[in-house]
């Protein structure tokens, strides 16, 4: 039961703290009157961890399957 629920909250929680960050970076870019460049390149740097994880999961997950890239 446990492990169930875990299986199904953790990518649900690591979800929305993307999304929360996603408006941060937003909300930093705007109250900094970055303008579109300033605001692309915060989306690039900060936004690069979060990427750099959901590849990692999709990395993960195709070499589990038993296909590799």
């Amino acid at each position: 039961m446990t492990a169930t629920f875990e299986a199904w909250i953790t990518p649900i929680m690591i979800g929305g703290l993307i999304l929360f960050m996603s408006f941060i970076i937003r909300d930093l870019a705007r109250q900094s009157r970055a303008g579109r460049f300033g605001t692309i390149m915060l989306f690039v740097v900060l936004g690069a961890g979060m990427l750099g994880y959901i590849l990692k999961v999709v990395i993960t997950w195709l070499i589990e399957r038993g296909g590799g890239i």
